[in-house]
């Protein structure tokens, strides 16, 4: 290890986990979200496990995640949901990424796009089911629907998919879920009676939570995220059988013995009882690692667990070793699948109030991500 820091990404992990939600998800076809960097576990490399999971298409939010993709000898489909007004879509076009449009506005922009590039655009489009985020809102939901038949018929955009999304499918039984379930319905209907539902067009709305728990939501296709990284969409059921693929750690800087008294970091909020050993970790908050994890969150140092002493700081953060051996350039694991007694990805985001989505994308790109394939190891900078 060179570097001071590494996330350590378990690509037959990743297999693992793909290959059980698209067993779970039944005959649907699974579409591997790898939108922010594959939630940090870097684009390229995870997406390419995603599909040897047996994926067969990927899902990106913005079109400069599936042109880097493609730049990256990606071919299968890709399609690229976030859309903002005055894109340059003709390269998006030209690679032949999916895209989605939720109002009149966009898809003109998309058809645009389509005519200078001559090439016809696979169009999804999206319904607000109820989350009141993305989507077209039922009411203007026939007259998108009209507009995209009118381009269509001229070849400039060919309807590929009909979609949604849910905003409480990772908490079993609320009153939404069955509600936004019915008004997808109501929109797939429409979309039939107006000529826009062939078998040909794919029906989606399904996420992690959804693809594990509500088989009524899988329609032609799942979208499954945080699941295909090894972390449970609901932790209160368990973790599915999934297998987490990240794991950080980091080589300790300086360690050194501080007498009873001392305070710790700035602001001094952790003082030492007695006369104890500090180990520096080279990790800080310009990393991802979250300031107020400052007392609360623990690491694996010295074969035990340590809670952080002191105030995270933006490039490093100190334990309190007591008086346990540590030496510089010794392990330490920030989280991982818990297989030696770290903690997990879950157990920081618990600690912390958040959830493992935000755990997980906010390690940033002076953590070398590196790769392992069973029992050969790559390393590759996100």
């Amino acid at each position: 290890m060179t570097t001071p820091a590494q996330a350590r990404v378990d690509l037959a992990a990743i297999r693992h986990n793909v290959a059980l939600l698209k067993e779970l998800a039944g005959g649907a076809e699974l579409m591997g979200a790898v939108k922010a960097d594959a939630y940090g576990h870097g684009l390229v490399p995870a997406s390419e496990a995603v599909l040897q999971g047996g994926a067969s298409r990927l899902g990106t939010a913005f079109v400069g995640e599936a042109l880097a993709l493609r730049e990256g000898g990606v071919t299968a489909p890709i399609l690229s949901w976030l859309l903002t007004p005055g894109e340059p879509l003709d390269d998006a076009v030209q690679a032949d990424v999916e895209l989605s449009a939720s109002d009149e506005g966009m898809l003109g922009e998309i058809a645009a796009a389509a005519r200078r590039t001559g090439r016809t655009v696979k169009l999804h489009l999206e319904a607000d089911t109820g989350m009141s985020r993305g989507g077209c809102p039922l009411a203007a939901w026939p007259a998108l629907l009209a507009a995209a038949l009118r381009l269509q018929a001229e070849g400039a955009v060919a309807i590929a998919g009909l979609w949604s999304h849910l905003a409480c499918a990772d908490i079993p039984g609320h009153p939404s879920i069955g509600r936004q379930l019915e008004a997808f319905e109501a929109a797939l209907k429409l979309a039939e009676q107006a000529g826009a539902a062939g078998s040909h067009v794919i029906r989606h709305i399904a996420n992690s939570a959804a693809t594990v728990t509500l088989p009524e939501a899988r329609y032609d296709l799942v979208r499954p995220g945080i699941a295909i990284y090894g972390l449970s969409p609901i932790p209160e059921l368990g973790d599915f059988g999934l297998r987490q693929a990240m794991t950080l750690v980091a080589r300790a800087g300086l360690v050194k013995r501080v007498p009873e008294g001392s305070g710790v970091s700035y602001a001094h909020l952790y003082v030492t009882g007695r006369e104890t050993t500090l180990g520096l970790v080279p990790l800080g908050y310009a990393d991802g690692i979250l300031r107020h994890a400052t007392g609360k969150a623990e690491v694996l140092a010295g074969g035990r667990r340590r809670t952080i002493a002191g105030r995270v700081c933006m490039d490093q953060f100190m334990i309190d070793m007591g008086d346990d051996a540590l030496s510089a350039g010794d392990e330490i694991v920030l989280f991982g699948p818990g297989d030696e007694g770290e903690p997990t990805a879950q157990e920081w985001a618990d600690t912390l109030g958040t959830i493992t989505h935000e755990i997980v994308t906010r390690i940033g790109s002076r953590v070398p991500r590196v790769y392992a394939h069973r029992t050969r190891s790559t390393s590759r900078r996100a």
